[in-house]
């Protein structure tokens, strides 16, 4: 009896920790006070990078075109953790804004959408337009909001990714062996392994010290990415490969997302896409200036001809045939190529 009763009283406690947790975050993301509802921003990237500033253009448009009930707040250099733990934290309804990939998506039950992230997939930018655009991208976004998960936009370019290496890489063969930082995502991983390289999962914020240490030898991502976290200092090689088009969504909680007024998604989502264009813009003009800014600072650069990346493209293409590793459905390859006109 007096055990049932101590089962009682624990569970009545139980009750009320887990309902005091649920009004903290209703109020924490929902509050209406006199600042409004305040979304929080997290990414990996420098200010002062053409994402960055567009993102301060984003938070400009929400200011200007709102009525002050939503605005957002920035933390740049991961100030609030990594992706995938802004990621876990929107599954709980967490008020995190952040931007992320098909292969991150794919990391979270959605298994399909990690081929955009597919080495040499596109051609072109148009591409990759036509692919966001499709009912078949469109059917993923509704897939990843089931498992609790909005992207806001999907239109703003990360740019073309290169590769920046300690040692010269002029083919694809000059990669094997060399541990190469990639997100830490299983399908950009075995992107890069599929071309010979020993991909090594890490957070954006330790690649300049694991290049200083030698725990890796290069790393891929734009031009500005590679400049605005000064990886180019400790590594002096870049080779041109733009082996992924990186198109980059915005992704927040679903259930934060359902929970703004109709007003307010609309704003988020329409400055969202405004900034996006704006982001696009910078990311082109920039890219000759930080490509110039790193030979000054004593990069060698390497332009593959087109023969080279015939070689590359043909290691890569052991990537699609293993669909069933990916947990891709049956086709998908096939389909996705027919949907971007190639």
């Amino acid at each position: 009896m007096e055990k049932r009763k101590i089962l009682s009283i624990g569970g009545t406690f139980l009750a009320a920790a887990l309902i005091a947790i649920l009004l903290v975050n209703v109020r924490k993301v929902m509050s209406a006070n006199s600042d409004g509802i305040i979304l929080q921003i997290g990414f990996e990237n420098s200010i002062s990078e053409p994402i960055g500033q567009a993102l301060v253009k984003w938070q400009q448009m929400v200011e200007e075109q709102g009525d002050g009930s939503i605005r957002l707040e920035l933390y740049p250099d991961s100030q609030l953790g990594s992706k995938n733990e802004l990621i876990d934290g929107m599954t709980f309804g967490e008020n995190y804004i952040t931007l992320a990939d098909g292969a991150f998506y794919a990391d979270y039950g959605v298994k399909d959408f990690g081929i955009v992230f597919g080495p040499f997939l596109f051609d072109d930018w148009e591409q990759c337009w036509n692919l966001i655009e499709s009912d078949w991208y469109q059917g993923q976004c509704k897939e990843l909001e089931n498992r609790g998960l909005k992207i806001v936009t999907s239109n703003w370019k990360y740019g073309e990714r290169h590769t920046l290496t300690k040692k010269k890489v002029e083919t694809v063969e000059d990669l094997k062996g060399l541990k190469i930082r990639v997100p830490g995502n299983q399908l950009q991983s075995i992107g890069f392994d599929v071309l010979g390289a020993t991909s090594t999962g890490m957070d954006l914020g330790d690649v300049y010290q694991a290049l200083q240490t030698g725990t890796i030898d290069g790393a891929e991502n734009p031009l500005a990415t590679l400049y605005g976290r000064k990886l180019h200092e400790v590594a002096k090689y870049l080779i041109m490969d733009a082996h992924v088009l990186n198109f980059t969504t915005w992704v927040m909680s679903n259930e934060v997302f359902e929970g703004l007024t109709k007003e307010q998604q609309e704003l988020l989502v329409s400055t969202a896409t405004e900034a996006g264009i704006y982001n696009n813009e910078l990311v082109e003009e920039s890219n000759d200036e930080y490509l110039q800014m790193m030979i000054n600072e004593g990069v060698e650069v390497v332009e593959p001809s087109e023969e080279v990346m015939e070689g590359f493209k043909k290691k890569a293409e052991a990537f699609y045939s293993q669909g069933d590793v990916f947990g891709w459905s049956e086709g998908l390859y096939e389909r996705v190529k027919a949907e971007i006109g190639k």
